[in-house]
């Protein structure tokens, strides 16, 4: 969306950053996040190519030449002329990897190792272990097809193609074709940088000694892993406690000391007595000169059902989206997989968005009326109900952990994957296929 100016009020802005009621889809929440998020532009670096792991392409990246370079040979063996066979043929001289071979004569064979350039009057590889062997001063030949055994050039990528469109994120095999290609240096998107904001009385941050009516935060560290996955980087995690004054105070001092492109919040939004988020994210408050604009409400979800989101206007007009989940470890974790993860790829293209693919239920689930329900689950082929797996099978399964909890968090670390039950009344019987979100 394109920011109003300065001076226009608060009432004008808020746009799509306001409250609402009815409950929205997942797909109309990651929509509006969408909105927030791209209040803010996300720049550039170059970094070195060995360094690009999991980052972001800015550019189209054509090939500067062709892949494989030239002809070369996919097997130890014999190169000679396909169009003389079956025969019997004379051997000539080796030609190791990395040396350019004399030009091979009719009725003879020159033995070659893999990667090796096919010479001049050669267009097959016969493999050594069909023939009598490189010490022999003769081989017998059946009948070869031209191409045999030989890696043409271009067969993997043709100069000037498209190696990796721009937004790509660069897995370890992509590092290795920036390595084939010579390349020593790449633009990738930067890291949006993040504040995450968590807290309540209850939360004391890990190392600190713990009250008796307390407990560890551990949302900050859920979402460090979450954000790194989707590209990001975590500059700071802050604890707050549910004083909205403080809130306020801290929230905007460390805004202004680290500068964050997005701030992430846990906890604080739901209908208690206090919901320190919500209350001092409301419409009026200062936070260090940043005004915050931001809606809350339902998302029909579970878990993770109450949501926020929108931006803190700075004093010249300049916008931070907040992005504010529920404090629940596991409504928080699966929130950031579901929502954000996808908003971030959809305004940034800084990291991957989720996978889904689509599996048969292994036991029957139960549906919500009127929400999503994202449950914890193993995935597998022939994965069956104990947990083992029948390995006649090639049905791609997936199996819904017992309970459904927010504050679950052990059961959440064994899953590897949740599965989407739609609304619906009823059961999905064992068998359903139904879709699957890949942690």
């Amino acid at each position: 969306m394109t920011e109003t100016g300065a001076q226009a009020s608060t009432s004008t802005f808020r746009g799509p950053f306001h409250d609402w009621s009815e409950p929205r889809s997942l797909e109309a929440h990651v929509s509006a996040l969408v909105a927030a998020l791209s209040v803010r532009t996300i720049g550039a670096e170059t970094v070195r190519a060995s360094d690009a792991l999991d980052r972001a392409l800015v550019d189209d990246l054509h090939a500067p030449f062709d892949l494989p370079r030239f002809d070369n040979s996919q097997m130890d063996g014999f190169a000679l002329d396909a169009t003389s066979t079956p025969g019997s043929f004379d051997v000539g001289a080796m030609i190791p990897a990395g040396h350019t071979g004399e030009p091979v004569p009719q009725g003879m064979a020159v033995p070659i190792m893999t990667g090796a350039p096919i010479p001049p009057g050669a267009n097959a590889v016969v493999p050594v272990e069909a023939t009598e062997g490189y010490d022999s001063p003769f081989i017998r030949v059946d009948e070869t097809r031209a191409g045999e055994f030989v890696r043409p050039r271009g067969s993997d990528i043709t100069a000037g193609d498209t190696a990796f469109p721009a937004g790509t994120a660069l897995r370890s095999a992509g590092l290795g074709v920036l390595a084939a290609f010579g390349l020593t240096e790449i633009a990738v998107r930067a890291r949006p940088r993040v504040l995450i904001v968590t807290g309540g009385d209850e939360v004391a941050a890990p190392g600190e000694r713990l009250r008796s009516d307390q407990v560890f935060d551990t949302n900050s560290a859920l979402l460090s892993a979450v954000l790194r996955r989707c590209g990001a980087v975590v500059v700071e995690a802050i604890v707050v406690d549910d004083s909205v004054d403080d809130f306020r105070a801290a929230l905007g001092e460390r805004v202004r000391a680290v500068d964050p492109d997005l701030v992430v919040t846990s906890g604080g939004i739901s209908a208690g007595r206090f919901e320190v988020v919500q209350q001092g994210l409301a419409p009026g408050g200062d936070l260090d000169g940043f005004t915050p604009v931001v809606g809350f409400g339902p998302v029909a979800m579970q878990p993770g059902g109450p949501q926020g989101m929108g931006v803190l206007r700075d004093e010249d007009g300049d916008s931070i989206p907040i992005v504010c989940f529920p404090g629940n470890p596991v409504s928080t974790w699966v929130s950031a997989h579901v929502l954000l993860r996808d908003a971030l790829a959809r305004a940034w293209h800084t990291g991957r968005p989720s996978r889904k693919v689509t599996a048969a239920l292994v036991d029957p689930v139960t549906s919500l009326p009127t929400r999503t329900q994202l449950r914890r689950a193993d995935l597998d082929v022939g994965l069956l109900s104990d947990g083992s797996i029948d390995s006649e099978s090639t049905q791609l399964r997936v199996r819904a952990f017992a309970g459904t909890g927010s504050h679950l968090l052990a059961t959440a670390a064994r899953a590897d994957s949740l599965i989407v039950v739609p609304p619906g009344s009823g059961e999905l019987p064992a068998g359903t296929p139904v879709e699957v979100v890949l942690l």
